[in-house]
């Protein structure tokens, strides 16, 4: 069964030393690296039908969004004299659109399946669900039972992976953490209470007192997710009957490391991040009140955070690109307000930091989401000038005295049995 392992605090190893050294050699999975760009359009809602909103959003060529004026439409408000002479049809250009009849398995290919090769390689990857509230996020993170989401997905083909790689050995550990009124909840072990953020000069960001669960197996793994996934926080508002009022993180730890014996040997450590972000809402358009209005509050307050962030590093990027092209060498960087939110502070480094990560956007394709469909196009866009250095994560283990005896011993034991295998072919 599935056992808890070590606090977070903790050595995640007897005899590794916790300094991580980086290779800087050329590698498949190494380099800079622009965030990869998903949307994903849901089909209209049965509240969205029984109103008969209009389609607003089209997909051209599976690369192109187009978000239509529902003014404009037919059926529209003809009426609208403050906007009568101004176009209000959008288009966006990303690496990957999904209309509404794509399947799980398609956004899963064209997305997360990319990042297991590098994560088991020890690079750090990460992958977040983002949009407005009822858009679909949690469905296609999670899914259900028939469709699963991405997080299941890539759960079931990682330890396939790891199963059929006889050449190392490998550790698996997880947390599951919620983010919900800007605190911090382990969903595995409800019981820590709120936890606190801190900032290692080695691991990074890390929440002290999280439990890690070692897992050895996909039943175990899905195990917990699940169990995870019955203390988060969920409640019905007007726009969404089964709203999530939290933000939801699963960090999946690889510790990989080559099966024949050494003195010294080298441990690659992957970090696999897999975010379901809670929507943005409008207390207006959620007729929320009470706890729900103070829960919406703080999901808009870490969500501006979030795209406060996203503006910086883009800028960021963009500055440095020109002044490469103009042969200057820029001096000072744009400030980027991680510490304005807890949910940015986790996502420091998938977003500036030593990760791959990618960008799935959900929006809505109803006439009375339009502002809100726009706005989360656009963070997306900018998001996709954010650009990322990643680097392998090494750490260097050196065997102790009772480990030389332990080699010294595997070795001799594999020498016999290779004798014996001589002797029985000469026998024959």
């Amino acid at each position: 069964m599935v056992a808890a392992a070590s606090r977070i605090e903790g050595n995640m190893g007897e005899g590794i030393n916790r300094e991580p050294s980086f290779q800087e050699e050329e590698d498949e999975f190494s380099g800079v690296y622009s965030i990869d760009v998903a949307v994903r359009v849901r089909p209209l809602n049965s509240m969205e039908l029984a109103d008969s909103q209009l389609h607003t959003v089209r997909v051209m060529d599976e690369k192109i969004v187009v978000v239509l004026d529902p003014s404009k439409l037919e059926g529209g408000n003809e009426d609208d004299y403050l906007r009568a002479h101004r176009s209000r049809e959008r288009r966006y250009t990303f690496d990957h659109v999904f209309d509404e009849t794509a399947s799980q398995q398609k956004v899963y290919a064209a997305t997360t399946e990319k990042l297991i090769g590098g994560v088991m390689e020890g690079f750090n990857a990460s992958c977040f669900a983002y949009g407005a509230t009822g858009a679909g996020k949690t469905y296609t993170m999670l899914g259900n039972k028939e469709n699963p989401g991405c997080m299941l997905l890539t759960v079931g083909e990682l330890f396939h992976r790891i199963e059929d790689d006889t050449s190392k050995t490998y550790r698996v550990y997880l947390t599951y953490l919620e983010v919900y009124n800007e605190n911090i909840r382990d969903l595995l072990n409800p019981s820590t209470g709120y936890l606190d953020l801190r900032e290692d000069p080695v691991k990074g960001i890390c929440v002290a007192g999280i439990t890690e669960f070692s897992t050895t197996n996909v039943g175990e793994t899905m195990e917990l997710l699940q169990r995870g996934n019955l203390n988060r926080t969920v409640e019905p508002t007007k726009k969404n009957e089964t709203s999530s009022r939290s933000h939801a993180v699963m960090q999946i730890m690889i510790e990989a490391k080559e099966k024949t014996a050494d003195i010294s040997e080298q441990v690659k450590i992957g970090k696999l991040s897999l975010i379901d972000l809670a929507g943005s809402e409008r207390a207006s358009a959620t007729d929320n009140r009470g706890a729900r209005l103070v829960e919406g509050a703080n999901i808009n307050r870490s969500l501006l955070a979030l795209a406060n962030c996203i503006n910086a590093l883009a800028s960021d990027s963009e500055a440095a690109a020109r002044a490469g092209r103009n042969g200057r060498r820029r001096v000072r960087s744009n400030f980027v307000p991680y510490r304005d939110s807890k949910l940015t502070r986790l996502l420091k480094d998938s977003f500036g930091g030593n990760s791959r990560t990618v960008m799935i956007t959900n929006v809505s394709p109803a006439g009375n989401q339009y502002e809100e469909t726009v706005n989360t196009l656009k963070y997306a866009n900018r998001a996709k000038d954010i650009k990322t250095k990643v680097v392998q994560n090494v750490v260097e283990l050196d065997a102790h005295v009772l480990q030389y005896q332990n080699i010294i011993r595997e070795l001799r034991s594999e020498h016999r049995g290779q004798e014996g295998e001589e002797r029985g072919r000469l026998a024959v």
